[in-house]
C-alpha cells in the first residue's frame, strides 16, 4: 500500500494544561464584567432612583418620547402626566426615562425684607455690545477721556 498507518500520539501530559485552557475564558469573563455588566447595573440602580424620586410638579420625558409635567402620584406604579393645557394621562412609572426640571422650592424671606434677589442677577447691569460680555472684557466700548 501506498499509505502509510498513522498512530495516535500520546497527550501532552498531565502538567496542569486543563487550568491553563480555562484562563482566557475567565479573563474574557472578568473584561465583560468590568465593561458591559457592572456600568448596566450601576446604571439600573441610577434610573430606579430617579423613578423613586418623581414628584409632582417634576417635567418628565416618557419612553414614548413625550415631555408633561407630573401632576399626580395615583399610586407606586402609576403617575398622572399634564402633556398639554388640560390634557393629563396616567401614564406607567416605570416608562418615566428622564426628569428634566425639578421645581424649586420657594424661597424663604424676612418679614420686612420683600422678595428675595435672584442669585443669578447682579447688582448693577452692564451694557453689552454687539459681541456680549467679550467687547468689555477686552476694554472695547469704553470711551477715552479728554
Amino acid at each position: 500500500m501506498w499509505i502509510s498507518p498513522a498512530y495516535a500520539q500520546a497527550a501532552g501530559g498531565g502538567d496542569g494544561s486543563g487550568l491553563l485552557s480555562l484562563l482566557p475564558l475567565v479573563l474574557i469573563f472578568v473584561v465583560f464584567y468590568f465593561l458591559l455588566i457592572r456600568p448596566q447595573q450601576k446604571k439600573m440602580k441610577a434610573h430606579k432612583a430617579l423613578i423613586e424620586a418623581v414628584r409632582r410638579g417634576d417635567r418628565v420625558v416618557t419612553a414614548g418620547g413625550i415631555m408633561g409635567q407630573v401632576t399626580k402620584i395615583i399610586s407606586d406604579g402609576e403617575v398622572q402626566v399634564e402633556i398639554a393645557d388640560g390634557v393629563r394621562v396616567r401614564i406607567v412609572r416605570a416608562t418615566i426615562t428622564d426628569v428634566l426640571t425639578k421645581p424649586e422650592p420657594a424661597e424663604k424671606t424676612k418679614s420686612g425684607e420683600g422678595t428675595a434677589k435672584p442669585a443669578n442677577d447682579d447688582a448693577e447691569e452692564k451694557p453689552k455690545g454687539p459681541l456680549g460680555g467679550l467687547t468689555s472684557m477686552l476694554g472695547g466700548g469704553k470711551k477715552p477721556k479728554k
